[in-house]
């Protein structure tokens, strides 16, 4: 992996675990020569993200939405800033800089951001890792959640094994590191998406 894309919140949540998180994943990327992608902000768990990665001495790539920019307040440190035009843009940006997936603590944005690169890795448009990294058991319930859509036909165990994840930034990587993608099978192309 050469640029690994972070999902997370653009608040920085109540559990400071989240922020610690956030900073070890960072260090932990750039202490293996990976760049981060991620979405552009200054603030919440977006920029303590970014101004770890930046602080080691990482690679950052920030893309962000222009009317989001000013209310994100984009991160002025990050010298690699695309601005594009959409939301779905970015999205779609982020995903073809990156050659891996991992979501931190976030809202809505953030797990919207995750399933639609797990749909997009269940299409068959990307091969590349996803990992989920579940701090402080923030994700339990959707770990959860997941495994009641395999156990009630909704989600097929292979697609539920797209997803990794651990609650230990070193881990996470390792995992990713050692992803072997499923066979190749594409139901739309990325044009398609």
């Amino acid at each position: 992996m050469r640029r690994v894309c972070v999902f997370c919140g653009s608040s920085p949540g109540r559990d400071p675990r989240y922020a610690e998180a956030a900073k070890a994943l960072a260090r932990g990327i750039v202490s293996r020569g990976i760049g981060v992608v991620f979405g552009g902000g200054s603030i919440g768990l977006m920029g303590v993200l970014a101004d770890h990665a930046l602080a080691a001495g990482g690679s950052v790539v920030g893309v962000i939405p222009h009317g989001l920019a000013a209310r994100e307040l984009a991160h002025r440190g990050v010298a690699d800033m695309r601005v594009v035009a959409t939301m779905h843009a970015r999205k779609a940006l982020m995903a073809e800089l990156a050659d891996g997936f991992v979501a931190l603590p976030g809202g809505i944005g953030t797990f919207e951001e995750l399933f639609e690169i797990a749909t997009w890795g269940q299409l068959g448009i990307h091969r590349k890792p996803i990992g989920v990294l579940n701090v402080a058991g923030y994700y339990d319930t959707l770990v959860a959640l997941l495994d009641h859509a395999v156990a009630e036909g909704f989600v097929s165990a292979a697609n539920r094994g797209l997803l990794s994840v651990e609650d230990d930034p070193v881990r996470l990587l390792d995992r990713m590191a050692a992803h072997a993608p499923p066979p190749a099978l594409s139901w739309i192309t990325p044009e398609e998406a």
